[in-house]
């Protein structure tokens, strides 16, 4: 509340967390009075039809309204009221502008980095990797963990002098977590390309197989004519450009006719 009244804003309550009882008769009824307390808020012609009452705990009642505002389709406008004990009249504690259940609301915020999907960064771009990731492990240790900063950075350096490779790997989970991702896309079993062919990549020889532990399972395609060239593939993927493919003899090119030598001269076109 305010000197001048209620205040207006826009929420976006949670309903689950609202106690929905028996609404208090008194409160329940004060229709008009909700009305005119929004009225002092917005134009009147926003204002719709009353929709509920809605019990938001012991005599508090939420009085619900259509809300008419251009662009605001399936909201509501809501005026929660309250009876003290023993009074005969009530007090108008808020209004606000609620979504219904048709009103076209903003998505849940989801952060950049959670956003970012394959084709997204553009040449300059850079993308840090967390200390924690949990796809990555240190390829060595730094023996004391309670190293500062600088000195995880003089190991890392005498790891690089050393040749000792790079700092860190992929973890199991980071594996798994590529594993699943290829198999489930573009480059898996499953794949509408894979299920239109018979022969799949593991037969095929265009295919370079990967080390490790997911050299049972994918490889890398090497056709220059395959969609899939120079990608991760499963092998029970497949592609019309599988190496040891045939085409049917309906399907191959029908024999050209015999050649027409054109005998004419001109004294035989001359005779006509």
């Amino acid at each position: 509340m305010t000197a001048d009244g209620p205040c207006l804003f826009l929420v976006s309550p949670t309903s689950s967390d609202l106690l929905r009882a028996q609404p208090d008769t008194v409160a329940a009824r004060a229709v008009q009075v909700a009305r005119a307390a929004l009225a002092e808020e917005v134009d009147a012609s926003e204002i719709g039809d009353h929709v509920a009452a809605l019990a938001d705990g012991e005599r508090v009642v939420t009085h619900l309204f259509t809300c008419l505002r251009p662009g605001y389709a399936g909201w509501r406008w809501s005026v929660t009221v309250v009876r003290a004990y023993r009074q005969r009249t009530v007090t108008v504690d808020e209004v606000v502008l609620v979504p219904g259940a048709e009103a076209i609301i903003a998505p849940d915020w989801v952060p950049y980095r959670e956003r970012i999907r394959p084709g997204d960064m553009s040449p300059g771009d850079l993308l840090p990797v967390e200390d924690d990731d949990p796809r990555l492990v240190p390829t060595f240790s730094f023996g004391d963990d309670d190293l500062d900063t600088d000195a995880r950075a003089q190991v890392r350096q005498v790891a690089s002098d050393l040749g000792l490779g790079r700092v860190r790997t992929l973890s199991p989970e980071g594996r798994d977590l590529a594993a699943e991702r290829w198999w489930d896309g573009d480059g898996g079993p499953e794949a509408a390309l894979a299920q239109a062919v018979s022969q799949s990549c593991w037969s095929c020889g265009f295919l370079v197989r990967l080390a490790g532990p997911l050299a049972d399972t994918f490889g890398v395609c090497a056709n220059g004519d395959a969609n899939d060239d120079g990608r991760v593939v499963a092998f029970g993927h497949g592609c019309g450009a599988h190496s040891e493919v045939a085409l049917a003899k309906r399907h191959e090119p029908q024999p050209l006719p015999e050649h027409v030598v054109d005998t004419w001269t001109r004294t035989d076109l001359e005779d006509f």
